[in-house]
């Protein structure tokens, strides 16, 4: 019997989940044991997943999960070290030349583990099968709209929280917005035509503010993009992957230009393909936005658990996408899962000693 140990999330500030109560319960039904560990922080609560049938566990248990268990979680596991015997499906980010990706395959190499990565379940046509990027292109623009509006007051922009759903973050940053004024900036959104496009960009509709939507037909010439020096707002929605044009210079600290805010939504400044020069390091809901030049000031945030701003909602969508795929886990070898641990298997032998 497939064995499927939904672990709780470790890091701050995430309390979303890749599978509902509803969902473990279609997985029950078919014959999967489902296990779900205890959470004093995941916005759906443990008394739905009991009365679905599910298995509970103790908070971050699952390093002593039967070992034949594959692990399900979100973001990255604690950074101990340890090798990881299990398999584990998870957004490692590990694939891009970041050095603590290197380190996470390492320790699936000496556990004799696997990843499954959540961002390389594709279909037969290499579309991902599940995404959050509708709501971290909603949450991204959010918060590029308050590092605006924290600018406008000379200040940079505070601390980030989440929302018990997106009418009450609107709410919130509608108010913001209205204290500096009644101008809005204007934003260019590059990956319009994609899901975390498509999110920024109803963002900014439900905020008032002009929105200049490119995707592919507008950056197949390689760039430059002078047009990204003009707006006030720049949101990148696309992926770093190679041959990815840049958008952002390292000279546009310097250069004459009305952008003041870059919210890098895909937020890779690690990988050797990143689109965005200006900055290194991604920033965090305690400190959400990076000053890299004053006179006028340029401001990036580039958080990467945004849609965590919206756990509950995004939670639910996100579930829904992927709870088709889960239900063929017991075929690992094939479809999204094998195409998956082939590029695991790919990485992991091109791996670089330590």
């Amino acid at each position: 019997m497939t064995h499927l140990w939904v672990r709780a999330e470790q890091r701050l500030n995430e309390e979303r989940v890749g599978l509902t109560p509803e969902g473990a319960a279609v997985l029950i039904a078919v014959g999967l044991r489902v296990t779900v560990e205890d959470s004093h922080v995941r916005a759906i609560g443990i008394d739905g997943y009991r009365a679905a049938g599910c298995e509970i566990a103790a908070e971050n248990s699952w390093p002593d999960a039967p070992r034949d268990a594959i692990v399900f979680g979100l973001k990255e596991l604690p950074e101990d070290g340890t090798p990881l015997i299990h398999r584990h499906i998870m957004f490692g980010h590990a694939y891009k030349g970041q050095p603590v990706g290197q380190d996470l395959l390492r320790r699936f190499r000496a556990g004799g583990g696997a990843l499954y990565d959540l961002e390389y379940l594709v279909d037969e046509g290499g579309r991902r099968v599940a995404a959050f990027g509708y709501w971290a292109g909603f949450a991204g623009a959010a918060v590029s709209l308050k590092c605006w509006a924290a600018q406008q007051r000379g200040k940079i922009a505070g601390p980030v929280r989440q929302y018990p759903g997106k009418d009450a973050l609107l709410t919130d940053l509608r108010a913001e917005l209205d204290a500096t004024g009644p101008a809005r900036p204007r934003a260019l959104v590059i990956g319009a035509l994609g899901r975390v496009g498509t999110g920024a960009a109803d963002l900014c509709a439900a905020m008032g503010v002009a929105v200049t939507k490119w995707d592919m037909a507008e950056t197949a010439d390689g760039g430059p993009f002078p047009e990204v020096l003009a707006h006030e707002i720049f949101l990148n929605a696309i992926l770093a992957r190679p041959g990815c044009p840049v958008f952002v210079p390292a000279s546009a600290t310097t250069d004459p230009r009305k952008l003041s805010v870059i919210g890098d939504i895909a937020c890779d400044p690690s990988s050797d393909f990143s689109p965005i020069k200006v900055y290194d390091r991604v920033t965090s809901w305690d400190e959400p936005a990076l000053r890299v030049a004053e006179n006028p000031p340029l401001d990036v945030t580039a958080i990467d658990n945004l849609p965590s701003m919206l756990p509950v909602e995004s939670s639910i969508d996100y579930a829904g996408q992927l709870l088709p795929s889960l239900l063929t886990l017991d075929a690992l070898s094939d479809g999204v899962w094998g195409r998956a641990k082939a590029e695991f298997d790919r990485h992991c032998a091109n791996l670089q000693e330590a």
